[in-house]
């Protein structure tokens, strides 16, 4: 267990020294600390794209999904790659140019603002917006990583949480957005590295692909089941609320802005060709490990039985555990020190724009702040970890509801205005309160197990687009300004 924390700790150590070398070029400006001056090769945008989509979603959550419900988890691969898509077709490149052509740096008031024209409500309302959810986002990212420490260590859980948001402030102070990308990138190759080492080791304990589809079929059948039983609306409708899913990165503000960080909007395309070829291997290995530690670890189980876990929680230590089991001492550091890194990363990337959305959406006096930009971060830093340390429901819920709620709440009306749509105030806040209305008594009912909950909550808000603009014009007599 020795060589574990120390392996752990120098491989963490590796990450958090790159993050902090992005020191050197950092420039003591909000426009650099928010958006690093625009100046982002491609490769490296996309990279830390896929980093912050995927980090303690995937390594902590997908897996642990795939592990309960067997083979039918590649459904959501397929259908939020086909929506991931779509958003960078129709989405990423307008986010880019008219970020820059109006001279903002946050997706609320990129929402809001309409020819150097503000609608200061609509700004406001969405930073308000983005401030909770991603808060909510980032103490997701915290306790994935807390949940890693724990499997392996023992540590209890607040230890890692806490670790984590001393990691999130180190990054964001040393160089703000352009640390969280250096180490994303790192991230994304030592992700890769660690599926794949868990994958080749696991094969010589289970066997093939073919050995562990018996070995499933053997546990319960419904593990080798292709598609879900008893769907109310069908499987029709269950892929395509997945697609939506993936489609709800056009709400995502720690996904946009990396794209308003590129050099230029001509090299979105060769960003997004980078993006999918690691993007989808990556998330074809999350299936597989879930799978493979179903397998090799059916045990996993038992666990709430005797730890006071819910079914959830104690598949979400799939991969750390399988990584204890089957890894030499040295690799398990590697492995975890990468998991826990990502989702750090991914948590700074969200309090970043959690700070940006209170200097410059919510209290725009702080604007040019560099000092109150830092003392933003700081404060988020703080909620988000308050949150992780309390928050009862797991990882993977935490981050769909999330994840849903930014999709649903600001996605359709920054596709609408990104797209020339005329937009009034009244109109934009009520299809963000919708979108999130709709998530949340979605996901209350009990549906989304039937139908992703960001379909339902995404055509609510497309829904009060006509719907605000006849109550604008009757009731307010608003006149939509123009893009």
């Amino acid at each position: 267990m020795t060589i574990v924390v120390v392996s752990f700790l120098f491989f963490l150590g590796v990450f958090v020294v790159i993050g902090l070398s992005s020191a050197r070029a950092r420039k003591s400006t909000t426009d650099d600390y928010l958006l690093a001056n625009r100046s982002v090769p491609p490769w490296l945008a996309a990279l830390s794209a896929v980093a912050t989509n995927n980090s303690g979603f995937m390594f902590i959550g997908q897996i642990a999904y795939s592990y309960r419900v067997g083979i039918e988890s590649i459904w959501m691969m397929i259908g939020w790659i086909v929506g991931d898509f779509i958003a960078w077709l129709l989405v990423h490149p307008r986010v880019r140019r008219e970020s820059e052509r109006l001279d903002v740096a946050t997706v609320p008031a990129l929402l809001g603002t309409s020819n150097s024209r503000e609608k200061r409500v609509v700004i406001i309302l969405a930073g308000l917006m983005t401030f909770v959810l991603l808060g909510v986002y980032a103490a997701a990212q915290l306790k994935a990583g807390s949940t890693a420490l724990q499997a392996l260590f023992g540590w209890k859980p607040e230890v890692g949480a806490i670790i984590g948001a001393v990691i999130v402030v180190l990054y964001c102070f040393s160089g703000g957005i352009r640390a969280s990308i250096w180490t994303d990138a790192a991230q994304s190759f030592v992700m890769i590295l660690a599926m794949v080492t868990l994958l080749i080791t696991a094969s010589f304990q289970v066997g093939t692909p073919v050995d562990v589809w018996n070995n499933l079929s053997q546990q319960d059948p419904e593990l080798v089941r292709w598609f879900p039983r008893n769907l109310k609306f069908g499987f029709a409708m269950y892929l395509l609320g997945m697609t939506f899913g993936g489609f709800g990165a056009i709400g995502q503000p720690h996904i946009l802005v990396r794209f308003m960080t590129i050099r230029s909007v001509d090299e979105i395309q060769r960003a997004r060709m980078i993006y999918f070829l690691w993007f989808i291997p990556f998330f074809i290995a999350s299936i597989a490990v879930g799978l493979y530690a179903r397998a090799y670890m059916p045990d996993l189980l038992n666990i709430p039985l005797t730890a006071g876990m819910t079914e959830s929680q104690a598949t979400e230590l799939a991969m750390p555990e399988m990584a204890r089991r089957l890894l030499p001492d040295v690799l398990i550091g590697l492995t975890l020190a990468g998991l826990f890194s990502a989702t750090m990363s991914t948590a700074d990337s969200q309090i970043l724009v959690c700070s940006g959305s209170i200097t410059q959406d919510i209290n725009p006096r702080w604007k040019n702040s560099y000092l109150a930009s830092k003392l933003a971060t700081l404060a988020v830093a703080g909620l988000a970890l308050i949150i992780a340390l309390f928050a009862g429901q797991g990882v993977f819920s935490l981050v769909l509801i999330a994840w849903s709620a930014l999709g649903a709440g600001l996605g359709p009306a920054l596709m609408l205005r990104l797209l020339g749509v005329e937009l009034s105030s009244l109109t934009i806040t009520l299809m963000m309160s919708a979108g999130v209305g709709t998530v949340i008594a979605w996901n209350t009912i009990g549906y989304d197990g039937d139908v992703f909950k960001l379909l339902p909550g995404m055509l609510a808000s497309f829904l009060m687009w006509p719907i605000g603009s006849i109550f604008g014009s009757y009731m307010f007599q608003e006149k939509p300004e123009t893009t």
